[in-house]
């Protein structure tokens, strides 16, 4: 015989109307926060409404931004980064998106500062650091990071942009620029990689 370590009110609880319709609560709050979960979605700088869900945002189907599925924004990016980042659009594009940065921006911010328009700073190429982060382990034991894979300095980079910046209601080059660059024209060329980006 199996003994039961429910009270005889808990079991006739069990029995009740009231458990089947709590039960049944249950079941629906469950669905709706699962639905709430998978559709949540972020606008970015430009406008555009993007994935903030990592599992939706890796759906290469699905429209992200300006248009364009993942892979085809990843192609797109492609056009515009030479040198060592060349083949990178589609690290731009998910980190990104998955961020709610304005991948446009991301990639010309980085453009600018690195130099990888055409060739690619020391900093980047040897060290993978994309957005003149410091921190630990030192590149050549300086005080700017490296780290050990492109993919991790682009994911970094653009955390960063997104910590710093974006999360902070900066979100244009002109915003921007009052808080990153002494150079007033830094958002004019900002603006001019974004636009020859978005041409391509």
């Amino acid at each position: 015989m199996v003994k039961s370590y429910l009270s005889r009110n808990e079991v006739n609880f069990l029995k009740t109307k009231e458990f089947g319709v709590l039960v049944v609560l249950l079941i629906l709050i469950g669905t709706n926060i699962t639905y709430l979960k998978y559709s949540d979605e972020k606008v970015v700088a430009s406008g555009y409404v993007v994935c903030e869900n990592k599992a939706e945002s890796m759906d290469s189907t699905k429209i992200v931004y300006d248009n364009m599925t993942l892979d085809e924004l990843a192609e797109k990016l492609d056009k515009s980064l030479n040198s060592d980042v060349k083949g990178q659009g589609y690290i731009f594009a998910k980190y990104s998106i998955e961020t709610g940065v304005d991948p446009y921006l991301a990639v010309a911010v980085m453009l600018q500062e690195t130099g990888c328009k055409w060739n690619c700073s020391y900093l980047a190429s040897k060290c993978n650091n994309y957005g003149g982060q410091k921190g630990a382990p030192g590149c050549n034991g300086g005080s700017y990071k490296k780290f050990d894979t492109q993919e991790e300095g682009i994911k970094s980079y653009i955390t960063n942009l997104y910590d710093n910046y974006i999360s902070k209601g900066l979100t244009t080059p002109e915003q921007i620029n009052k808080r990153y660059a002494s150079d007033p024209n830094w958002s004019k060329k900002i603006n001019r990689y974004i636009n020859e980006i978005k041409s391509k």
